[in-house]
């Protein structure tokens, strides 16, 4: 953990001496790095044989836990909606 508070730090203090430079070529190395990491992720999944057999249940908990999600949001942005406009008519 030490390692990635370190990591992060050495990081943001590079980037603050760097701050003055063009570096519009980071975001597309970034965005690689992602990618190449979500593959390894899947591949990864895909090697776990618990984890693919599990696929089902685990497929249920995920869907139930968007819609909740997805209900909550809807309703929390209608309440604001309805609570901002309250003095409008």
């Amino acid at each position: 953990m030490l390692t990635v508070v370190g990591l992060m730090l050495l990081g943001v203090l590079s980037g603050y001496l760097l701050r003055n430079r063009n570096m519009k070529w980071v975001s597309r190395v970034v965005m690689a790095l992602i990618w190449v990491l979500l593959f390894l992720l899947g591949t990864e999944v895909g090697a776990n044989d618990k984890i693919v057999s599990g696929l089902p249940t685990i497929g249920m908990e995920a869907l139930l836990i968007t819609v909740f999600a997805l209900a909550g949001s809807l309703l929390g942005a209608w309440g604001l909606w309805v609570w901002i406009n309250k003095g409008k008519a």
